[in-house]
């Protein structure tokens, strides 16, 4: 209470009642692969154009930039990618010399490692405004031979608006920069190179690593480690996992894990008999699997190509999310960019897959390529739709979230009564949409939150339970018309 010395009127705001529950993003997705160059560590993208300018193009023996083309051409509208490289990779370096001669005055490294690092060279000059002054410089930076980025005016004085470290790192899309002694660099050009590619990439190359001192800092994660301090992300893709033994189970793993992610798997690129292609073992709600790949018209021949699915699916999640809400199956919807299919699967070969959680793509006469399956890989079930988990996962999320402030509260009535009233309303306002069955709100769901759903220990031990059930709608999978022939001029009757 404050206290009052003076007399007067005061005015004080308190909060009572409900407070508002946001809900959480559904369509941000994780993708982790190879590419051309770029940094190791998650980076947040929103435009396939801005993947090709940090990571570069299409490449031999990796599928994700086929993928993330297909993300975002099918509605996706940002992802984080995490580049997988192997950890016996090497970046590429050079130390700039001091003017006059000594020690270094800085050195420049790849932002990635790999031996894509060895085609950068960098240009010091002089500064364009500052002229014969030494402690500015000028910095161009050319990969195979084109100049692709140019710092004018930069200062090697840390004190300076214009210090080189800040103007370049986490700006450049190839390099960072670090002061080694405060000299100034030597005009001239200086080519990078000792980048090493290392061994072939494996699971454990995929599952992550801390960065060290020499790779630009620790507290910086790699592939899934990465992923793991990223809450935004909702969906995890791995394009080239049929070719990488066992990163399958450790994309479900990671899902299984968090609780709150879902991962689009799918079958290899090979021909299988259909009567033994199952899913990716562990079985889980928090995983979907497709089948067949598809065909694409690629960027880099201008010829047909097909390429795994799990960008293109991905895309069709997100931009149903945004569309419909995450209560809708991401199904019955066209695959935008495919052209084909590399197998095509017919009713009698979905009759086999679908009741095992294979979820296929085909294609229909007038109608395109369409993802024709919303089941998760799980054998519960209570938990076969994807739409179903998805939507829980969005729930628990949102309340997780949005129920922080009641964290160290006086645990009494008062409290449980305001928690009560701020989840009634969230999930008034998800039955609203459409997303919970019912025709009136206490259908749909409840919410308890009193002496039946906490003992006296749990009071005792900080501990404040809340009881919520929904009732979520299921996807009409199956539209069965039952048509029965009639007399004409008969009575018509309802059987």
């Amino acid at each position: 209470m404050p206290q009052y010395l003076t007399p007067g009127v005061y005015i004080e705001e308190i909060e009572i009642g409900a407070k508002p529950i946001e809900g959480v993003s559904t369509n941000v997705a994780g993708f982790l692969g190879s590419t051309e160059r770029g940094p190791v560590e998650p980076f947040f993208v929103t435009s396939f154009d801005q993947f090709k300018k940090l990571y570069g193009g299409y490449i031999k023996d990796s599928y994700l930039a086929y993928s993330i083309e297909g993300y975002f051409r099918n509605g996706g509208a940002s992802c984080f990618v995490a580049r997988i490289a192997s950890k016996t990779s090497i970046q590429s370096s050079v130390p700039v010399p001091s003017n006059p001669g000594g020690a270094n005055a800085f050195q420049i490294d790849a932002i990635g490692p790999g031996k894509w690092g060895d085609g950068l060279k960098a240009t010091i000059a002089a500064s364009t405004i500052h002229g014969d002054d030494l402690s500015f410089f000028k910095l161009k930076l050319s990969y195979d031979k084109a100049i692709v980025e140019e710092y004018d005016n930069l200062s090697v004085s840390s004190e300076s608006t214009d210090f080189f470290e800040k103007r370049i790192n986490g700006i450049s899309n190839f390099v960072t920069v670090a002061k080694l002694t405060a000299s100034n660099p030597l005009l001239g050009e200086h080519s990078l190179g000792g980048g090493k590619d290392g061994d072939a990439i494996n699971a454990e190359d995929y599952s992550g690593r801390e960065l060290t001192i020499g790779e630009n800092g620790t507290g910086r994660y790699t592939g899934l480690m990465g992923f793991d301090r990223i809450s935004e992300i909702s969906l995890i893709c791995a394009p080239d996992e049929n070719n990488v033994t066992g990163l399958s189970g450790k994309l479900i793993d990671h899902c299984n894990t968090h609780k709150d992610r879902f991962a689009i798997l799918q079958a290899g690129d090979g021909k299988v008999d259909i009567n033994k292609l199952n899913p990716s073992e562990p079985r889980s709600k928090y995983a979907a699997f497709y089948y067949p790949w598809i065909q694409i018209l690629d960027p880099v021949t201008n010829m047909p190509k097909y390429v795994p699915p799990c960008g293109h699916v991905a895309g069709i999640y997100s931009r149903t999310d945004v569309e419909r809400g995450v209560h809708k199956a991401p199904a019955n919807a066209p695959v935008s960019g495919a052209l084909g299919l590399m197998f095509n699967v017919v009713d009698e070969e979905q009759a086999i897959l679908n009741p095992k959680g294979v979820n296929c793509i085909r294609s229909f006469l007038g109608r395109g390529i369409l993802v024709w399956g919303a089941r998760t890989t799980s054998l519960d079930s209570s938990w076969k739709y994807i739409n179903v988990s998805r939507l829980f996962i969005f729930v628990e999320k949102s309340i997780k979230e949005g129920i922080r402030w009641a964290v160290f509260e006086p645990n009494n009535e008062k409290l449980w009564s305001r928690v009560k009233q701020t989840v009634d309303q969230f999930l008034t306002a998800v039955w609203r949409t459409g997303a919970l069955m019912g025709t009136t709100a206490d259908q749909a769901f409840f919410v308890r939150c009193d002496r039946t759903t906490m003992t006296q220990d749990d009071i005792d031990n900080g501990r404040l339970v809340v009881l919520v059930g929904i009732a979520p709608t299921k996807p009409a999978e199956f539209v069965v018309f039952r048509i029965a022939q009639v007399a004409k001029g008969s009575d018509i009757t309802e059987a």
